[in-house]
C-alpha cells in the first residue's frame, strides 16, 4: 500500500533548517487537509517568530484559533516582551493543566521551549520527556544536553533513529551530540552540517554547525569565513554574532563591534551576560584596589 505524499515536507524541512523566509513563501500549498493546513499555519507563524516579526504573528492569530496557534501566539508574547513573562507563563501553565488541551503536541513543545528559554529544564522536561513528534524528541535532545546529561539525550537520539534514521531533526539531533561529546565526534558533525550543505540552500543555522566543527577542531580562519557568509544572510542573528566573538578572541582579532551588536540586538544572550558579569567583576576587582 503506497502512503500519502507528505505535501508539508519541503515546508517542515525549510523551518528546521532555518530557511524561514523560504518556508514563508512557498507555503501557499493547495488540497491541504484540516490538519495539514493547521500544522502549515504553525510552521509559517513560527517562522515569522524566527524572523522576529513577534507583534505579526501576535496580530493575525486570534482568540478564536485552534490550541496549537494560540500555543504559537504565546511563544510570541514571550519573547515580544522580555520585562512581563509572567503572565504569558501564567497563561501557559493553565493551559498546560487544562484536561482538554493540557495534551496537545504543540502546547507541550511550546512550552518546552519557553522553559527551555527560562533555564528551567526539569519544567521543560514534564511537558516533552512523553514525545509524541519528531521535534518533541529533538526538543528533549537540546534539554538534555543543556543538562549536560548526554547519556539520556543519546537515548533519545535512538529514539528518533528508530522512527527515521534520515529524518532531517534526526541528523540535526545526532550532530548537536555529537558536538556536545567533542573528540573525534566533531569530525562526524562537520560531515553531517556539510551534507546539509550539499542539500538544501545554505543558511545561517548550516553555515554556523559547520563553524563551530571547525573551532572546536581549530580551524578557526575556515569558521570565520563560514560566519561572516551567515552574518552576510542575517546581520542580527545571535549565534552568528557569537560565534564571531569567539572565533575572533582565538584569531587575536577585536571582537567588540560583534558583542556590541549582540548586547543591542540580544541584550538577554548568555554571553552578554557572561560578558556583563566578568565585567563587573573586573570593576569590583579595581574598586577593592583604589
Amino acid at each position: 500500500m503506497a502512503t500519502a505524499p507528505d505535501h508539508l515536507f519541503n515546508l517542515r524541512n525549510n523551518f528546521y533548517l532555518g530557511s524561514y523566509q523560504a518556508a514563508i513563501n512557498n507555503s501557499d500549498l493547495p488540497n491541504l487537509s484540516p490538519d495539514d493546513a493547521l500544522e502549515r499555519d504553525c510552521l509559517v507563524y513560527r517562522s515569522y517568530i524566527a524572523l522576529g516579526s513577534y507583534q505579526l504573528v501576535i496580530n493575525e492569530i486570534d482568540d478564536s484559533a485552534a490550541t496549537p496557534l494560540q500555543a504559537v501566539k504565546l511563544l510570541a508574547l514571550y519573547l515580544s516582551n522580555p520585562h512581563d513573562k509572567e503572565s504569558t507563563i501564567s497563561s501557559l501553565k493553565e493551559w498546560l493543566a487544562d484536561p482538554a488541551i493540557g495534551n496537545n503536541a504543540i502546547l507541550r513543545l511550546i512550552a518546552g521551549i519557553v522553559f527551555m528559554h527560562e533555564e528551567d529544564y526539569n519544567e521543560a522536561l514534564k511537558h516533552t520527556n512523553a514525545g509524541g513528534t519528531m521535534e518533541l524528541h529533538a526538543l528533549n535532545v537540546q534539554i538534555f544536553i543543556k543538562m549536560h546529561r548526554s547519556d539520556y539525550a543519546e537515548r533519545q537520539l535512538r529514539v528518533m533513529q528508530q522512527i527515521d534514521e534520515d529524518h532531517t531533526l534526526t541528523q540535526l539531533a545526532n550532530a548537536w551530540l555529537n558536538l556536545a561529546m567533542g573528540g573525534s565526534k566533531i569530525q562526524e558533525a562537520y560531515l553531517i552540517f556539510q551534507d546539509f550543505s550539499e542539500k538544501y540552500t545554505m543558511t545561517g543555522l548550516i553555515l554556523n554547525g559547520k563553524a563551530v566543527c571547525c573551532m572546536h577542531m581549530g580551524n578557526f580562519d575556515e569558521a570565520e569565513t563560514l560566519l561572516l557568509e551567515a552574518l552576510n544572510k542575517d546581520a542580527k542573528d545571535p549565534e552568528t554574532l557569537a560565534n564571531l566573538v569567539v572565533c575572533s578572541l582565538h584569531l587575536g582579532k577585536s571582537s567588540s563591534r560583534y558583542l556590541s551588536q549582540l548586547k543591542l540586538t540580544h541584550p538577554e544572550h548568555i554571553l552578554v551576560k557572561r560578558a556583563s558579569s566578568a565585567e563587573d567583576s573586573f570593576e569590583r576587582a579595581l574598586q577593592s584596589v583604589a
